[in-house]
């Protein structure tokens, strides 16, 4: 029952994508082979003439088809790899705004999460929503202390969603199953990711710790405010925050103001995304203008923090000399680094690679901010992922689309951004702090642990290498065995030393 249930899914999006020539698009018929663009031309009759680029197309079908779609044109437009720049960058402006649903069926939810008299107690006065999107909508809430936002759910979507992700799975193994070539872009593992991060969406206490930990970080890095959880008022299927008094970005006023420096708040929103991204690993991983709010101080204030991205030190690293090399149009040292992190297969030419690199950087170099775009490169460098049998990493994926929508509203508050000089600050300093004598103390301090664990656990190691040596063809013996002789402790010490002595002359290198 369930294979037909999701049968039935798969058709009517089938349907709503070839009302709007999505599915064997027209702009795209010179590329298609004469049987799709047969096939093609029949499902245009369906169509009724749609208008517009196939991206704006996809994204009007998606936005009918409810939430789990909207959803998925969000993830998609993280793959311009896949799907290329235009339709990505169309698939961007996707709305994720939906009318709001009752306010009773939003009480029922704070009573459902919290009991009837906890709820009547936390909730006295919930307003109208004042904002909803295809997952939940946000009420403003007068209190005592100061006035509260509180994101509730919509009701049964978390069914929803799993209903339409079960048809999304079974599509993705069928392509995988019958097409080669999809293999290398792992639909499944694709939908597999889209499918884990929307269900986590749909925990509000994540997004809740989510909040809080990039409150900590923008405290710190001075770039940012974000509002503090009411963890008092929070569950499952309710988060509360304090209010953030300003003006979205996505309203015409919002930098109306006079008194804003433009310039200054475009720094502020590259260095700021690059700060948490490269000092501390985490990033707010949806900075779209409507989730950004400019204060009456000419400040950014961040809110939604239903997709975090993380990076480990390995990325913090690739990121930092990627950008840096590009800064320094050092092209050889970002093609090392790419193999060294093995993101290109060690049988491809770091040479060849390099001169590939040259031919993105090198025309964006000396020209005018406002033709300097880091989108472009980024993009450039997907382009070379085939030719160079290079894996896309997820982790990666999201860092770089979020990137490219940081760019992309700094550009929007300062026309003149150059992204390129506004990182320099930030990626420089903590290539010097990594790189120089600070870098190497701590890179030694490390080593110096390491060696200390491993020597605290060479007694145990090295018993159990005598007890391997001494086995006999037939078993384990049962005979109390005498401690290891010294001879096979000190060869195993200067061996271990040895290796991390060698592995320590490496890094500094």
């Amino acid at each position: 029952m369930g294979a037909v249930s999701d049968y039935l899914r798969l058709m009517r999006a089938g349907t709503a994508l070839a009302r709007h020539d999505v599915i064997l698009p027209g702009a795209y018929q010179s590329r298609l082979p004469l049987p799709a663009r047969m096939a093609g031309g029949i499902l245009r009759v369906f169509s009724g003439g749609a208008r517009g680029r196939p991206g704006e197309r996809l994204a009007r079908a998606l936005e009918k088809l409810g939430p789990a779609y909207i959803k998925l044109g969000q993830f998609l437009a993280t793959r311009p790899d896949v799907f290329g720049a235009e339709v990505t960058m169309d698939l961007s402006r996707l709305k994720d705004k939906l009318p709001p649903f009752d306010v009773k069926l939003a009480r029922a939810a704070l009573v459902e999460e919290f009991g009837a008299e906890e709820a009547a107690r936390l909730f006295p006065d919930l307003g109208k929503p004042i904002a909803a999107a295809s997952l939940a909508q946000v009420h403003r809430m007068e209190t005592a202390t100061g006035p509260l936002a509180v994101k509730i759910l919509r009701p049964g979507i978390e069914g929803q969603l799993l209903r339409e992700l079960s048809a999304m799975k079974r599509a993705a193994r069928m392509v995988e199953g019958v097409s080669v070539e999809s293999r290398r872009l792992k639909p499944v593992a694709f939908t597999e990711t889209i499918s884990a991060a929307m269900m986590r969406e749909t925990d509000l206490r994540l997004e809740a710790g989510g909040a809080d930990e990039m409150r900590a970080l923008s405290e710190t890095s001075g770039y940012f405010q974000v509002p503090p959880v009411d963890w008092d008022r929070t569950g499952r299927r309710v988060l509360t925050t304090g209010w953030v008094e300003g003006i979205p970005l996505t309203h015409p006023d919002a930098l109306a103001n006079p008194a804003i420096d433009r310039v200054a708040l475009a720094n502020d929103i590259t260095r700021g995304f690059l700060t948490h991204a490269i000092e501390h690993g985490v990033f707010h991983a949806d900075m779209h203008e409507g989730n950004i709010i400019i204060t009456p101080e000419g400040k950014v204030a961040l809110v939604d923090f239903g997709i975090i991205g993380r990076i480990g030190m390995t990325e913090r690293r690739f990121l930092a000399e990627i950008l840096w090399g590009f800064l320094k149009r050092d092209y050889m040292r970002i093609a090392e680094v790419h193999f060294e992190a093995g993101y290109v297969p060690s049988t491809q030419s770091v040479g060849d690679f390099a001169q590939a690199l040259r031919s993105i950087g090198e025309p964006v170099h000396g020209k005018p901010a406002e033709e300097v775009s880091m989108g472009r490169v980024i993009l450039q460098l997907f382009d070379y992922t085939q030719t160079f049998g290079m894996e896309m990493r997820p982790e990666l994926v999201l860092l770089q689309k979020t990137m490219v929508q940081v760019e992309g509203v700094a550009r929007a508050i300062d026309p003149g951004h150059n992204i390129w000089t506004a990182s320099e600050p930030v990626v420089g300093g903590w290539v010097r702090r990594s790189f120089g004598p600070e870098g190497a103390a701590r890179l030694i301090s490390g080593n110096l642990k390491e060696i200390t664990n491993r020597l605290k656990r060479l007694p145990e190691v090295m018993d159990r290498f005598e007890a391997s040596l001494d086995e006999p063809a037939n078993g384990p013996s049962t005979a109390p065995r005498a401690p290891f002789a010294p001879w096979w402790g000190w060869f195993g010490l200067v061996i271990i030393l040895a290796l991390i002595a060698y592995g320590s002359i490496v890094a500094l290198a």
